[in-house]
């Protein structure tokens, strides 16, 4: 279930919203790992009818590939490593000017021009 807070800014905020491929990828991925039954049906279906239909899918490109180089790079000669993935969702972000909207903030506060929120609290 949706977290309602979310709802209410995705509401105000829909229109300016987007995915990143590699959000997709992680919701597909989280998906298709669960038993077949009705939750994963349940989910299968959301994420068709509403995520995929609702929000653009902004591709994982050379300019997100090259930012992500190179805040790897500054990150890991600093010690502190990012997971790939959040690196390449930052790089989407960061390239298309986008706030990135997440309830796991300290995940992506290391990454320097990245404007991060967390919709979940008030």
């Amino acid at each position: 279930m949706p977290d309602p807070a979310i709802v209410k800014r995705l509401d105000a905020h829909g229109p300016e919203c987007a995915i990143a491929a590699p959000v997709w990828h992680e919701l597909t991925y989280g998906c298709r790992r669960l038993p077949k039954g009705k939750r994963r049906t349940a989910i299968e279906a959301y994420l068709r009818d509403v995520v995929r239909r609702s929000f653009p899918n902004l591709p994982y490109d050379e300019a997100a590939a090259t930012w992500h180089g190179e805040e790897r790079a500054r990150l890991e000669a600093l010690g502190k490593p990012a997971p790939f993935v959040d690196g390449q969702i930052a790089a989407v972000a960061h390239v298309h000017g986008l706030v990135l909207v997440t309830t796991n903030v300290s995940h992506f506060g290391r990454f320097t021009g990245l404007q991060v929120e967390n919709w979940s609290t008030p």
